[in-house]
């Protein structure tokens, strides 16, 4: 494990998180400190943000503080910015200057797969790395990218020590029979099982439900993570029982791009026309989803505002393998308390949580105050439910990059009483 060498985290230093895509990466300022009132002992405040997207492309940057000041937003030449490593130099340079130089204590990043070995947060050394490359056909779409950052970071601040937050630690303690494919058994001794993703969302959702309605959140509460990528999680005290994503981040809902849950004869159905390993990935992974069904977009603004059918057949298909799985989830809690949305979709698509509810009303009794539903969480109005409805439902904005900040500060700490 490599020494920390910077200073603990405390009042007087900040936490940078970097999430990075395939051709974006985003960063965040967190300032951590201790609060004894909050499950942890630690609130992680936003102190600043910034993304670089069209990497390579057509390279913008756009940065603010917390209150919404502006930092910068400019365009830059391709060749200033053609990879990952010159855009993460350029995003810590606008960062720091609208911090003041503050230096960070430590650089926390999201890294969707852990594999079986990584349950929780990890300092990042060369045998980490090492162990998360070797997982990048699991998660071809994200992982080379969270190592890019990573790797970006070393060359350019060495110093600092990194942490990776995994999108599958949440869900390491389901149950065996919720990670079980019905294979071979020595396949599962081999990582072949089903890890599940979006974790540093619901645990996010997990915590804030605690404080917004506590009652709800000890009960059985499925959580439903809607961007370009989506999946659900039923959860029980705020735990993860089980989720619909499996062995990869293809699994379960339709996304943005992705095909979800698929007989996996279709896949020798393709090989049988064929078709070679990577094309037959660049058809589950980018060409399906919501964008293979409308013929239209991936981006579901666009599909709502189209008036096209195919446009119309790609969300009734989305809502209703939603509410689908929202009942298949609430069997495994044994009855349901409580639904939140939250990410992209969840938080700002109004029509989208309607049609979900409207489709589980006969069974849950869901149902919606239009107003509120209209407006969201965008007023800081969270709770989405007439009074009448059987079970609450709820539209809240996540926070992946405070959740890893915490974690971040928890491993240094940790380091240093070391």
């Amino acid at each position: 494990m490599s020494s920390v060498q910077a200073q603990p985290v405390d009042q007087g230093h900040v936490v940078l998180v970097v999430n990075a895509g395939s051709s974006s990466i985003k960063c965040s300022v967190y300032r951590v400190i201790e609060d004894e009132h909050v499950e942890g002992g630690a609130r992680a405040l936003h102190g600043a943000g910034g993304q670089i997207e069209g990497i390579g492309v057509a390279p913008r940057v756009v940065a603010h503080m917390a209150d919404g000041r502006l930092i910068v937003d400019e365009k830059f030449p391709v060749a200033q910015v053609a990879d990952h490593d010159a855009a993460f130099r350029l995003l810590r340079l606008v960062l720091a200057v609208g911090l003041r130089d503050t230096p960070p204590a430590a650089i926390g990043h999201r890294v969707v797969h852990g594999g079986a070995r990584y349950a929780d947060a990890v300092l990042i050394d060369d045998e980490v790395i090492k162990e998360l490359d070797a997982l990048t056909p699991l998660a071809p779409l994200h992982q080379p990218h969270n190592l890019a950052a990573i790797r970006a970071v070393r060359q350019a601040a060495p110093e600092l020590p990194q942490v990776a937050c995994f999108d599958t630690a949440f869900h390491a303690g389901n149950d065996i029979l919720a990670q079980l494919f019905a294979l071979p058994y020595s396949y599962y001794g081999e990582g072949v099982r089903r890890y599940g993703f979006h974790g540093l969302s619901y645990e996010y959702i997990a915590k804030h439900m605690h404080q917004v309605a506590p009652d709800i959140a000890r009960g059985r509460v499925v959580v439903a993570h809607l961007g370009n990528g989506a999946s659900l999680c039923a959860m029980k005290d705020g735990k993860s029982v089980e989720t619909t994503m499996g062995l990869t981040a293809l699994d379960g809902l339709p996304m943005g791009t992705r095909c979800g849950a698929l007989d996996a004869g279709a896949v020798l159905w393709m090989m049988a026309k064929g078709m070679d390993y990577h094309a037959i990935e660049k058809v589950l992974y980018q060409e399906s989803g919501l964008k293979g069904l409308s013929g239209l977009s991936s981006d579901m603004r666009e599909l709502l505002a189209s008036g096209s059918d195919r446009a119309r057949l790609a969300i009734d298909f989305y809502t209703y393998r939603i509410a689908q799985d929202v009942g298949k989830l609430a069997v495994v809690l044994g009855g349901l308390d409580g639904l939140v949305f939250t990410a992209g979709i969840g938080e700002h698509a109004a029509p989208i949580r309607a049609q979900v509810c409207e489709r589980l009303a006969p069974i849950f009794g869901t149902v919606l105050d239009a107003q509120a539903n209209e407006v969201g969480s965008s007023q800081g109005n969270e709770r989405v439910s007439a009074r009448e409805s059987r079970v609450p439902v709820f539209a809240i904005r996540t926070d992946e990059e405070g959740m890893i900040a915490l974690h971040t500060a928890r491993l240094l700490r940790a380091a240093f009483k070391h």
